[in-house]
């Protein structure tokens, strides 16, 4: 045997102990600040850097719910819809008083859960694609949104808590963020640590072979989708509080931006394996790549082609191992 052979188990190891896309996200991230450094001394300044965190953190708890979703080997296109829900229907409640602002703020996560929980029960339990099935719901929700409005903004501005949240900040530090991490911990716990976030990832591997061993593989499509549109409006009400009000189709930019900060993390969009640190790497990437390109003026279309781009990209370097796998 050779010494190359008696090594190579070793090598491996520390090739499986690496994980390449979360390396690759964050070596992303170093190149793109030099090369805005390069553009203006200013990008990489502290109070920049903050800014950039801020807007990135709205993001970054509107692609935590995305990833649980990813990680079932489903997806969620009623996530534009959901996030402006979440923020209209919180905002509506701030209209009937001292009562209707305390519970705004939980009242808007509760209307996100109830389109979850119906995205869930056509994936899980009538066996509808996911794709079909949320950009159905998606419509829906837009439909019911655009009739409470009458085709406009909704008159009710967000709470006094919705703008602490979303607008506010203590000792240089932006709320938003905070609520990103909060929601971050939340979700590193919930994956890592609880049965639920085994199923999760036994599902997104195999869902025949999860339901074999005794998992509830339909329970746990369910919570997942209930989950991910939940925080997606919590997101959508961080949004209104840092706007002071909710706006029409406020959530269309984030989805393709959520899929993509994930899939550039390495969760594979196939499901069943990825890491929120990747995910919050995609976040932060994905930020710097919009700041870059708002300073260059790439028009909008620009930025949804390269978005594309990279979700194309990554498939096709991440996403064929686990279509071997299964």
């Amino acid at each position: 045997m050779t010494d190359s052979a008696i090594k190579s188990p070793e090598r491996a190891g520390w090739r499986q102990r690496i994980d390449l896309p979360v390396v690759t996200a964050f070596g992303c991230i170093v190149l793109l600040l030099l090369l805005g450094s390069l553009y203006s001394p200013n990008f990489v300044s502290p109070t920049y850097l903050i800014q950039q965190l801020k807007v990135g953190a709205f993001l970054g708890v509107i692609a935590t719910g995305m990833m649980l979703v990813i990680l079932l080997g489903q997806i969620d296109l009623s996530l534009p819809w959901t996030v402006t829900a979440g923020a209209m229907m919180a905002s509506a409640l701030t209209a009937y008083g001292p009562l209707g602002e305390a519970l705004a703020i939980p009242f808007g996560v509760l209307c996100g859960i109830a389109i979850g929980l119906v995205n869930g029960i056509g994936v899980a339990y009538l066996r509808i694609p996911s794709m079909i099935v949320t950009l159905a719901v998606n419509a829906v929700v837009q439909g019911l949104m655009v009739a409470y409005t009458g085709g406009f903004a909704p008159v009710d501005s967000a709470s006094a808590a919705m703008r602490f949240l979303g607008a506010g900040s203590s000792f240089g530090l932006p709320h938003a963020v905070i609520a990103w991490a909060v929601v971050g911990i939340g979700a590193i716990f919930l994956l890592g640590r609880t049965t639920f976030g085994r199923a999760v990832y036994a599902i997104g591997n195999k869902e025949a072979a999860a339901y074999l061993s005794g998992i509830p593989t339909r329970l746990v499509v369910l919570a997942a989708f209930a989950l991910c549109s939940g925080i997606a409006a919590f997101g959508g009400v961080l949004l209104a509080g840092y706007g002071g009000k909710a706006a029409q189709s406020m959530g269309d930019a984030y989805l393709l931006p959520a899929i993509a900060a994930v899939v550039l993390g390495g969760t594979s969009i196939l499901g069943g394996r990825g890491s929120y640190l990747g995910t919050v790497a995609g976040v932060i990437l994905i930020t710097l790549l919009q700041s870059i390109l708002s300073v260059m003026q790439i028009a909008e279309f620009g930025r949804q082609i390269i978005y594309g781009a990279i979700i194309i990209g990554m498939m096709l370097l991440y996403g064929r191992g686990s279509a071997a796998r299964g």
